[in-house]
């Protein structure tokens, strides 16, 4: 993968000038993250049933418990079926490390959340980085690298990188429908998320060219 270092650094760089912005408070940020809450929260009050939907999705299907189940289940089968111990630790230290990263940003930043007379729903800790967000973009990354590292192709890759954009975008949505998050805390999230993906798959690379050379 000779890209990947630049892309690593890409991701670095997008992930703290983001960072940044939302620690300075920095105005025409504020302003989107603003001007995007008021009307997706006009929008979910109007339409309750659809923002009940919403609220399965976020706490169910792409709750962060969920994704990390998914990831625990694939070490499973990497381990039961492959003998993959390394890669199997490997995918269940970087689910760890993305919510040690998660919850160290969130609590250095202590942003706070989006405020409502009229919540439609509800969420702890600080915002930035959406957590929801950035573990649905860790998981999904991860899983698409190893599904592409053991030969998956044609159709059934196509299946598997549409279901990640799905849950990915789909995630981030759910969070600012439901006044829980800021734009800009759902576009951390998927930032950091794929940072933590990215250094993941050059420490799994090097290991993988040691153990060839040696």
């Amino acid at each position: 993968m000779p890209h990947q270092p630049t892309r690593t650094t890409l991701l670095v760089l997008c992930s703290a000038l983001l960072l940044t912005l939302v620690a300075i408070n920095w105005s025409p940020l504020l302003t989107l993250d603003e001007d995007v809450a008021r009307t997706t929260h006009r929008w979910a009050v109007r339409d309750r049933g659809l923002t009940q939907t919403f609220r399965v999705l976020t706490d169910w299907v792409w709750d962060p418990v969920t994704m990390r189940l998914l990831c625990a289940g694939v070490a499973l089968w990497l381990v039961w079926k492959r003998a993959a111990w390394w890669t199997a630790l490997w995918l269940l230290v970087t689910c760890a490390v993305a919510a040690v990263v998660q919850q160290a940003v969130k609590a250095g930043v202590a942003r706070h959340r989006p405020v409502w007379p009229d919540p439609v729903d509800s969420a702890r800790y600080a915002a930035f980085p959406s957590g929801h967000a950035m573990t649905a973009t860790v998981v999904c990354g991860l899983l698409l690298w190893l599904i592409r590292q053991h030969g998956v192709r044609g159709p059934r890759w196509y299946g598997a990188v549409a279901l990640a954009v799905v849950s990915v975008l789909g995630v981030g949505l759910t969070r600012i429908w439901l006044g829980v998050h800021w734009f800009s805390d759902v576009l951390g999230g998927w930032l950091f998320g794929a940072l933590v993906v990215a250094c993941a798959v050059l420490v799994h690379e090097r290991h993988r060219r040691s153990r060839v050379r040696a």
